[in-house]
Formats: C-alpha cells, structure tokens, sequence
C-alpha cells in the first residue's frame, strides 16, 4: 500500500524537495528489507501474547509415546503457532508490496489456504480431542480443491514450459498438463513439509533456506535485463514476490526466535502445511519447479523416508528406518535434537547455495 504512496507523491515531490525521500518505496529492494523488518516485529509483538493465550486455554502438544523418550517433555507445549507467521506475513505484504499484483495475491491465497486445512487439524486433534485431527482424504481433498483454484490462476498468466536446473533452456512445453503437474507440485511440497516439522525450529529453519534462495530468484527472473543476462526466465511482475518472501522469511525468523530449542510454541499443521504449500507455489510462479526439489532436498527425503518405510513394512514386516520421518531415526540412533537440527540446517545451506549456483553453471 505504501507503494501508492510514492505514486501519489512523486509528482510534489518536483515542487517540494522534502518529499523525494519517499521516491525509496519505488524499490523492491527496499520495501523488501523493510517487509522483512516489519514482519519481524510483528512477530516479536503478538508471540508472547498468542503464546500465553494457547497455555490458558491449554492448546498443548500432544506427543507420540512410540517416539524418542526425550519428546515426551515437550506435551502440553503451545501450537498452532504458524497463525503467528500468517498474520504477519499477511500485513507486511499488504503494507509493503504493490497490491494490484496478482502474484502477490495468489501466494496470500496459498498461505490463507493451506494454513486453514492446517488449522482445522490442530483445531479437531488439540480442541476437539479428536487424536486423529482432519482425516486424512479429507485434507487431501482441501489440498487438491485449493491448489486446483491456484493453479487454474496460474495456467493465465504464466508460461506452461517446463525448465531444469543448469539448463538455460526449457525442456518442454506442458500445455494443459501444466495443470496436474502444478499440483503435484503443491500437495507434495505442503505435505513434505508437514512430514519434517517434528523437532524444535527444524521445519521454519529450512524453510528460511529455501525462502531466501527463492527470493533472489524471484527479484532476478522480474528483472528484464538481468534475467536475459542469467539466461533465465523473464516473468513481469515476480519481482512483487521478493516482497512477499521477504515478509515470509521475517514472519519465520520472528517465530524461529520462540521455536528454537527448547520450543516454547510450535507451529503445528497450521503452519507447516501453509509453509509447504506456499513454497511450491513460489516455485510454479519462477518456473523453479525442479530446484525446489533440490534446495528442498530435506524435505524431500523427509518424504521419502515415509513413503519407503510405509512400503517396504507392508511388503516385508521389516523396518528400513528405527523410525519415520528421518530425522527421528537418527535421534533413535543416539543423536542429540540439537545435532539433527543443526546438521540438517547445515545440508539445507549447502544445498540453497548449490541452487544459486545454478545461476551460472548452465
């Protein structure tokens, strides 16, 4: 909105000199350094609030007692905390970014979307006491039914080429599969995300990587001239999206500082699922759909995990992992929580700047 700002001023500001300092807002540069600060402490102002608001009313984790002993500490911890990032990333966007952008409003579609499916989860298992929460067709048909409504915009108003990391070129021309293929984009990425967020700051951490790397992107591919000089995608209007992440990374930094070990909130599906969700949506908008997988490399092998613990237990009885998603087979296996996280925080940096790599290796 402030950006209307600069609109309107800009025309006095040739008569009245003063008034050229709002000419700033014209950046994304800049209101994206100022997203980021303004969801940050939106976040630092409504945490302690919300927070104490979930223990009066005794909104607490409930923990798996078929998991690492160290866990059962944590029951009765807040969550559903991911409301926090949504609602600052939803004004610092509004406050910071170009509102007649469509992007814009369909990554605040994404988040509102996925974290309501989240909601209602932790709505039925924490309020309810319904232990199983949101069936499981159930949350994937919300999952389809919004990603559907998302990608139905996006088949408008973007390309339906298909790009690879370290190829400058496209690979191919989906046309109308640009659809399905958009939502396995979208489901996958909200539900791998669901699967990693299972230890103290693991999931927001990752997602931070990821967002950042996304965020450069998203300013390089709305840049005409830098984007032909990168042998990137041009794609008018993403760079609206750099604002948007930044907000998202300050909403996430600011609930980091309550998540980390030990948590004293956790974000809960309300969080993850919008978390996944909107970085997949990020990822149709850039055409980066292939370097999400690899800079959401831990996500996916959170993923994986799951899927072939599930399949090799029902084809054989065994267990391929002491337990799934990974990182609770290496806590079974001796390491820390602290450790998993850090260890896995350090993959995900290396596996970000291998991404930004893909700038110049193509």
């Amino acid at each position: 909105m402030l950006y209307y700002l600069y609109e309107y001023l800009y025309p006095l500001g040739q008569e009245y000199k003063i008034l050229k300092i709002f000419n700033v807002f014209q950046y994304v540069t800049f209101r994206s350094v100022m997203a980021v600060l303004t969801a940050l402490i939106i976040t630092f102002i409504i945490s302690p609030k919300i927070i104490r608001y979930l223990r009066e009313k005794k909104i607490g984790q409930c923990i798996r007692d078929d998991g690492p002993k160290t866990h059962l500490s944590k029951s009765g911890t807040p969550t559903m905390g991911g409301i926090i990032i949504i609602i600052a990333v939803f004004f610092s966007s509004l406050l910071w970014a170009k509102p007649d952008n469509i992007f814009l409003w369909v990554c605040l579609f994404s988040m509102i979307s996925f974290g309501a499916i989240g909601f209602i989860d932790d709505y039925l298992k924490l309020i309810k006491k319904n232990p199983k929460g949101l069936a499981g067709r159930y949350k994937i048909l919300g999952q389809f039914i919004f990603s559907a409504a998302i990608i139905s915009v996006l088949y408008l108003h973007l390309p339906r080429t298909l790009y690879f990391p370290f190829f400058s070129d496209p690979i191919l021309d989906l046309g109308i599969f640009f659809i399905p293929f958009g939502l396995i984009v979208l489901i996958g990425s909200s539900n791998s995300v669901n699967l990693t967020d299972g230890l103290d700051g693991l999931a927001i951490g990752l997602s931070l990587f990821v967002i950042a790397t996304f965020g450069i992107f998203a300013y390089l591919t709305g840049h005409k001239i830098i984007s032909d000089y990168l042998k990137i995608p041009f794609i008018a209007g993403t760079s609206e999206i750099t604002v948007f992440l930044a907000a998202l990374a300050g909403g996430g930094l600011g609930f980091l500082w309550y998540n980390s070990h030990p948590a004293e909130i956790f974000m809960g599906d309300t969080g993850s699922l919008f978390l996944g969700g909107t970085l997949g949506t990020t990822a149709v908008i850039l055409k980066k759909e292939f370097l999400l997988l690899l800079v959401g490399g831990i996500f996916v092998a959170e993923a994986l995990s799951v899927m072939i613990q599930v399949l090799v237990y029902k084809k054989t009885g065994k267990r391929v992992f002491k337990m799934a998603p990974l990182h609770h087979h290496f806590e079974l296996k001796g390491w820390h929580e602290s450790k998993v996280i850090i260890r896995f925080w350090i993959i995900g940096l290396m596996l970000s700047l291998l991404g930004l790599a893909t700038l110049k290796l193509q």
